[in-house]
């Protein structure tokens, strides 16, 4: 079980829990509402943070779904009971059972509930950026994807709410229980996030059947914002440091498209390190 934490002040935090509480579990009618919504985008506290100066970018070139504003957290606490908006921000993640009490940083669209906790508040998708320890550079170069996707995933409930009944409460095993095929894509990996024994052409090569390339993050940034067809790329989500027992989450996403093609995670320790691993490429590799 996780739990999520938002600072809505400096000294007030929240839990959301990953199983998620009944009340804040999003229904068909959540995403429907979101129409009726208008979305505000919440800024960390350091004002002048990537983060902060990308989302406003990226806000104003892809958001789609409905009409926004940014705010402060300050303020999110102050309007997050009114039906009449949804919040787009970072939630921190724990997860109750992990003894390594890892905190992890997420992106969350979440629906305005009367009467409610923040713990409640319906979240209609979260998607895994980075661990908390990890400055923010190291994913908001890859931001305008995380929001298409967050536009694609509220489109595809929209169209089939039937998909509720089995991913309510976890929404991203979807993607894990329906990859798709990578086929005629050609998969941008960043070296250093591929386990050691993969770091080459060859290594790769010999387990991976599709096209792949070894790029810089600045080749992965140039792909997303100009929507390169037939690109997909890996978004790890890891300590950087060493560290045994946390989890180690693994997403390819399109660049074009925004589709997540593949999701997994696992837990580090001495034979599955931080990164990429060969069965990883294996399962990708079938399909």
């Amino acid at each position: 079980m996780k739990k999520n934490i938002i600072s809505a002040l400096a000294a007030c935090c929240f839990a959301f829990t990953a199983s998620f509480a009944q009340s804040s579990v999003p229904t068909a009618e959540d995403y429907s509402n979101l129409d009726d919504t208008r979305t505000l985008v919440v800024l960390d506290d350091n004002i002048l943070s990537d983060f902060n100066i990308k989302i406003k970018k990226v806000m104003e070139k892809e958001w789609n779904l409905t009409k926004y504003d940014i705010i402060s957290r300050k303020e999110f606490e102050a309007k997050r009971t009114n039906p009449s908006y949804s919040f787009l921000t970072t939630t921190t993640v724990t997860y109750e059972k992990d003894k390594t009490k890892a905190r992890y940083t997420y992106l969350s669209l979440l629906m305005g509930k009367e009467k409610t906790k923040v713990n409640t508040m319906p979240d209609l998708i979260s998607i895994p950026l980075a661990y908390a320890s990890v400055v923010d550079q190291n994913y908001v170069y890859k931001l305008t994807a995380f929001v298409r996707f967050v536009e694609k995933h509220v489109n595809m409930i929209k169209n089939d709410p039937s998909i509720l009944k089995k991913y309510a409460d976890k929404p991203l095993t979807y993607y894990n229980k329906n990859t798709k095929s990578l086929a005629g894509k050609t998969l941008y990996l960043v070296k250093e996030d591929l386990e050691k024994s993969l770091q080459s052409e060859k290594a790769v090569a010999a387990i991976y059947p599709y096209k792949f390339k070894f790029v810089t993050a600045d080749d992965v940034t140039a792909a997303i914002e100009n929507s390169e067809k037939d690109i997909v790329f890996l978004h790890k989500v890891g300590p950087e440091v060493a560290k045994a027992n946390t989890r180690c989450f693994k997403m390819i996403i399109g660049a074009d498209d925004s589709e997540v093609y593949y999701f997994d995670y696992h837990n580090i320790d001495k034979k599955t390190p931080d990164r990429l691993l060969g069965s990883d490429l294996k399962k990708m590799g079938k399909k």
